[in-house]
């Protein structure tokens, strides 16, 4: 139990980590564009309209005001004082070494602000600006800086600053709205995919035990099925396979229990009878002669279900093969039919052939020894189920390109219930005929390999029905 929970915990882990992870990593990086992306918009339009301001307010001074020096401080004096954005924005005059001549502030008058974008307008005659740290008051501030030029030199410089404190806490908002929303949504993500594979694991931790508990014997065991998915189909393939084996395994076990009482019946015959003939004193010809005869029969019996186990080990391995050549299959169907009919008749069941009144005379592509052995096998199985009607028809037509041969006892026919399992291996059902179980699936192996049917039913009017289709060779042209 502990190892199948961890090997849940494992699954679940796994699924978090492979798809939760690159969600994971796919909002991080969404998360951080987007932040940058804030940052650059509100910082880049604060910056943009000081810029605008500045430029403005730098082309009227240079155009109306530089005549002489005395205008210039006159109007920019009147200008700081009439400044009506003063309560978020300082408006400076700085002269051209970087000192503060007038301010809407009048207490930096006579200072220097020292930030870099001063001396860069100074130097290069363009408007400079600056986002940082204020080295005066430590307060992070924008500053823009425009020139002021008189006769094609720089004579003082109008400065921008605000505070960008505001700024920042519109950023950080708009960022945590961004962040606060990415986690909703991974929420709702890593919430939906555990209801997924908590719904995939919860099935997949059943089968797993299930199949754990028929690996460890509990053959025919069934899982409920309350899927309609993948995973029902996983269920009922499950739930077929413990059915299969449980049939198979019991299967087996009547087949070694049948089998071991078929070989102790004749070995107890043989033994006995030798045992018989051999304390006597062989005056008694005729004793004789009926133990050698039951001791031959036995031993045929013997021989033919050691033979049918041979052949299901072959069938097992893959070394089941077949000579192929062509075959007359009226001609070894009907020495199957002499063959059995003397048998027959000494046990009292009657054989009746109908071949059609014709002569078949194309032939197949087949193994004749395999062919004459499931026409054998067939037969037998006939008088041994179906005795009792002490009646056996064979018959064979052709039908288009191919031979259907059918054999017929009057006997008690086969429980429907049985049917569909007569030819699988060591099924014998509820027949009492001795007998290993698996001559008809040899039959049935023998026949698909040829290509044909091998067909096993009741016929109307009482008792059962063989019946075996196979192929006929196209005509040469």
């Amino acid at each position: 139990m502990l190892k199948r929970k961890l090997a849940v915990r494992g699954l679940r882990k796994r699924w978090i980590l492979n798809s939760i992870g690159p969600v994971v990593i796919i909002m991080v990086l969404i998360g951080s564009l987007a932040a940058g992306a804030v940052n650059n918009i509100y910082f880049g339009s604060a910056q943009s309209s000081l810029e605008a301001k500045a430029k403005a307010g730098a082309d009227y001074f240079n155009t109306y005001t530089m005549n002489s020096y005395n205008e210039y401080y006159r109007t920019a004096s009147l200008y700081v004082a009439s400044f009506d954005e003063s309560d978020v924005i300082e408006l400076q005059f700085l002269n051209t070494s970087g000192k503060t001549v007038t301010s809407t502030r009048g207490l930096t008058a006579g200072t220097s602000p020292g930030t870099p974008e001063i001396a860069q307008a100074l130097e290069s005659g363009n408007i400079s600006h600056f986002t940082g740290l204020d080295p005066v008051t430590g307060e992070r501030i924008m500053a823009v800086s425009s020139p002021l030029v008189f006769n094609g030199a720089v004579v003082g410089i109008m400065r921008y600053v605000t505070s960008t404190r505001q700024i920042d806490r519109q950023v950080l908002f708009t960022i945590l709205s961004l962040v606060a929303a990415l986690l909703g949504v991974l929420l709702l993500v890593v919430f939906s995919s555990l209801i997924f594979i908590n719904n995939v694991v919860a099935p997949v931790a059943e089968v797993s035990e299930a199949a754990k508990r028929i690996s460890g014997g509990s053959y025919g065991i069934q899982i409920p099925n309350r899927y309609s998915d993948e995973i029902g189909e996983l269920v009922d393939n499950i739930n077929d396979m413990s059915l299969k084996i449980s049939q198979s395994d019991k299967m087996q076990t009547e087949f070694i229990s049948s089998v071991s009482h078929e070989l102790r019946t004749p070995l107890t015959a043989i033994n006995g009878w030798v045992e018989t003939l051999l304390a006597d004193d062989g005056n008694d010809t005729r004793q004789l002669h009926r133990g050698l005869g039951i001791i031959l029969k036995e031993s045929r019996r013997l021989s033919n279900m050691v033979e049918e186990l041979l052949e299901f080990s072959k069938m097992q391995d893959g070394r089941f093969t077949l000579q192929i050549e062509p075959v007359d299959l009226q001609a070894e169907f009907e020495d199957a039919i002499y063959t059995y009919r003397e048998i027959f008749r000494q046990e009292g069941i009657a054989l009746e052939y109908d071949e059609g009144g014709q002569v078949y005379e194309r032939p197949i592509a087949g193994d004749p020894e395999r062919l004459k052995q499931v026409f054998c096998n067939v037969l037998d199985n006939a008088a041994k189920h179906g005795g009792s009607g002490k009646h056996i028809v064979a018959a064979m037509r052709q039908e288009e390109d191919q031979y259907r041969i059918t054999v017929r006892d009057y006997g008690p026919g086969i429980p429907e219930a049985e049917l569909p399992y007569v030819k699988q291996k060591f099924y014998k059902g509820s027949s009492k005929a001795r007998g290993s179980g698996i001559g008809l699936a040899v039959c049935d192996e023998i026949v698909q390999r040829h290509g044909g049917t091998f067909e096993i039913g009741n016929a109307e009017g009482g008792g059962a029905v063989v019946t075996i289709c196979l192929p006929i060779e196209p005509e040469e042209k």
